[in-house]
């Protein structure tokens, strides 16, 4: 940055022969362009103007810098008026990482994103298993839990829970469970990680059901719309995130098992690899969703 000062004082004291005027359209002293040219000769090991008392021009090693420096100068200008039109009407591609069942939680809210931002093209990647996102080039990604890649930085965006449910036909031909160690005489319908091949736990108030749990019959899958599917079936109980079938649970399609006792909680996060500028698209995308979220999460709840 002092060799880009120094250059520009050096451009305007060379277009003005004179120290006070290029100091009074630079607004800064006279003393301090002189400073600058003095640093920038320097630097070159050259003398960039003769001097007197009453003049000031330049000398050939001069002469040649000058022609050189205004257009570096000039290109320098053109890329800071890109990156202001880039900040105030962000464009370009935008990759986001989003896990399979993202899609009820984001695509709701990209129609009103595509309209306040025309010039974003978004490249959406609907993948349960745990991407990388710096090494495979997301610009963002959609997670729950917590972040444990330093190299990242992250924004909540919102927390859900998890609930217990089942179909109303199940329930009539099952004597539904008044607590949860009952849970064992159930048909229950189990999540596994495709990232992992762990099975998802179902933390009660009163119970841990893990991979050691035997209910009366098991279901496991590895695909969260299955589980659901499978549930409207009334295939068994399921332990599913409360944003996934807040609508079912409203319309009666399916029926909440011993409420209350669910106990976990999570949340959404945007991350992002971590630098010092943020990518302006990446800025108001992620400034977007945060706005939003709560908003979507607050239409679910009605």
């Amino acid at each position: 940055m002092d060799s880009l000062t120094s250059l520009t004082s050096f451009v305007r004291t060379a277009e003005t022969l004179s120290f006070v005027q290029a100091a009074h359209l630079l607004g800064i002293s006279a003393s301090a362009v002189g400073k600058n040219v003095a640093r920038l000769e320097q630097q070159l090991g050259v003398r960039l103007f003769h001097r007197s008392t009453r003049s000031v021009s330049l000398t050939a090693e001069g002469a040649l810098l000058l022609e050189r420096s205004r257009l570096i100068l000039e290109q320098i200008r053109d890329v800071e008026a890109e990156i202001t039109q880039a900040v105030s009407h962000p464009s370009g591609k935008l990759r986001i990482s989003l896990p399979v069942v993202g899609y009820r939680l984001i695509t709701p809210l990209l129609p009103h994103f595509s309209r306040l931002y025309p010039d974003i093209e978004l490249e959406l990647d609907f993948s349960d298993r745990l991407v990388n996102v710096i090494d495979e080039g997301f610009d963002v990604a959609i997670r729950s839990g917590e972040m444990q890649d330093s190299r990242l930085q992250a924004r909540t965006l919102g927390a859900f829970r998890f609930v217990l449910c089942a179909s109303p036909g199940y329930l009539q031909s099952h004597q539904p469970p008044k607590r949860s160690d009952e849970l064992a005489r159930h048909h229950c319908i189990l999540f596994r990680f495709p990232a992992t091949g762990l099975l998802q736990s179902w933390e009660l108030a009163d119970l841990r059901v893990t991979g050691e749990f035997q209910p009366l019959k098991l279901l496991t899958v590895n695909n969260i719309e299955a589980m659901v599917h499978s549930t409207l079936a009334g295939m068994g109980i399921s332990y599913v995130p409360d944003f996934v079938v807040g609508e079912l649970l409203k319309r009666g399609e399916l029926q909440e098992v011993l409420p209350g006792s669910c106990v976990r909680e999570s949340r959404f996060s945007a991350i992002w690899p971590a630098s010092r500028y943020l990518s302006p698209r990446v800025r108001c995308f992620v400034d977007f969703l945060a706005a939003h979220w709560p908003v979507l999460n607050r239409m679910q709840d009605q």
